[in-house]
């Protein structure tokens, strides 16, 4: 073959393989989180798949050309199929626990591609018959790592952001029957025709066409509430983010409604700036007019996303597409409130959300007389070793901070934590039969 082709063949194979690996973390988002120990375990699987296809590709000793064009051909249709949405959804659907669906998509989809695609470079390097081992080697890892750049930047900073995940995915599988077509030299256009329809069918099927971005999934859904005048659910991830009607006023989510009670009645905040982080459905500001509100969420296409298809209308305030602890690092203006409703699914906060470090910066963020909102969602009795731990966190930087409990009766429950920049962390002394300064601390 001429040496420009197997660059070319090299160079798809990368392209694709960390393509898959790129698509699977993001497919994998809604249903497990995106958490490290999820995002550490799915990498070194396909790691591990992927060495396993070098020694595979290692011992392959004829028809080379052959082999690779038949593991395109297959990778293809795994490409295609198993990275679909609605392939994914249905194992998570189907099967439980979570973790047994987590296993059978990385065992059935992903280490299956990782393992074909790795058989690449070895088996080709047998062609390279102009170079020496050293050379052909090198180069043809070169272009294998250079394609998994192109793969992973363009896929999640191009593709994901403008056209969605399907897209990646149907780009993936038209590249990799591509390569089978240039490697079988016109034997296999009909495999390669075969996997690009079933590809396409897979990206057209019913249920594919949910707004999906490079962040998340999103879906508005028509919802059954008795009393309640044609409302409607903005789904991120698989879990309502947010919901309102068409009553005049709207109703909208209880902790949106808590929210809002807490800024305009309790607070009694007016022509004042509010820093929300976390835009939801942008429901906290709708038929607002008496603050100024700024939102923050990392996904510069929920805007849109939220006008056209949730609100129906321009969301009220200003939106700024970026990461929400970075945003309160560096931002130069202070807000009389800030309300903190970051969530990648429905109990899921992105881990450098909850730490004290960006505490201490929401207070940075806060006039001196402040006041943090926060909406988690907790075991309702709070007992669970995460809800301890989080609220102990908060209070570790804020000082003791109100808690309000929404949904009492119910295992999880929206949970509304106030705290004030004008309260401190402070040694706390039990009051006990031996040493009891409660008169003395109220004299204070």
């Amino acid at each position: 073959m001429p040496r420009h082709l197997l660059y070319l063949i090299v160079f798809i194979e990368g392209f694709c393989s960390l393509g898959a690996e790129v698509i699977a973390l993001r497919r994998l988002v809604p249903h497990v989180g995106s958490a490290i120990v999820v995002t550490a375990p799915t990498i070194g699987l396909f790691l591990l798949a992927l060495a396993l296809g070098y020694a595979s590709g290692a011992r392959v000793s004829e028809r080379f050309l052959p082999v690779v064009a038949r593991n395109f051909l297959v990778s293809a249709l795994l490409a295609g199929v198993g990275l679909a949405r609605f392939t994914v959804d249905g194992l998570f659907n189907v099967l439980a626990p979570t973790w047994l669906a987590y296993l059978v998509f990385i065992g059935g989809v992903l280490c299956p591609l990782a393992w074909l695609l790795g058989q690449t470079v070895p088996v080709l390097t047998n062609l390279m018959k102009h170079a020496r081992t050293g050379e052909a080697s090198g180069y043809a890892l070169y272009w294998s790592t250079l394609g998994s750049f192109a793969g992973s930047v363009s896929l999640s900073l191009l593709v994901m952001q403008w056209l969605g995940v399907s897209a990646a995915v149907l780009a993936c599988a038209v590249l990799l029957a591509l390569g089978s077509v240039l490697l079988g030299a016109g034997r296999t256009w009909a495999g390669a025709a075969l996997a690009t329809a079933v590809a396409l069918a897979a990206y057209l099927a019913p249920g594919q066409r949910v707004l999906d971005t490079a962040y998340a999934d999103y879906e508005v859904k028509p919802l059954d509430l008795p009393g309640q005048t044609q409302p409607r659910g903005f789904m991120v991830n698989n879990s309502l983010a947010s919901l309102m009607d068409d009553s005049q006023p709207p109703r909208y989510a209880r902790y949106v409604q808590r929210l809002r009670h807490i800024l305009l009645d309790e607070l009694a905040l007016s022509s004042a700036d509010i820093l929300v982080l976390g835009a939801g459905g942008f429901t906290l500001s709708h038929q607002e007019p008496a603050n100024r509100y700024t939102y923050v969420d990392i996904d510069p296409a929920i805007r849109a996303l939220a006008e056209q298809h949730f609100l129906k209308q321009p969301m009220t305030g200003t939106f700024v597409a970026d990461d929400a602890r970075r945003f309160v690092r560096t931002t130069d203006q202070r807000f009389a409130a800030v309300v903190v409703d970051v969530f990648s699914s429905h109990t899921s906060i992105p881990n450098h959300l909850v730490t004290a470090e960006f505490w201490a910066d929401t207070r940075r963020a806060l006039l001196p007389k402040g006041t943090l909102l926060i909406n988690l969602i907790l075991d309702a009795r709070l007992q669970s070793p995460y809800a301890r731990n989080l609220l102990a966190t908060i209070e570790s930087v804020y000082g003791r901070c109100g808690t309000e409990v929404l949904h009492k009766t119910q295992a999880l429950s929206n949970v509304i934590v106030v705290c004030h920049a004008t309260s401190l962390p402070a040694a706390i002394t039990p009051y006990t039969d031996e040493r009891n300064g409660a008169d003395l601390d109220k004299l204070r």
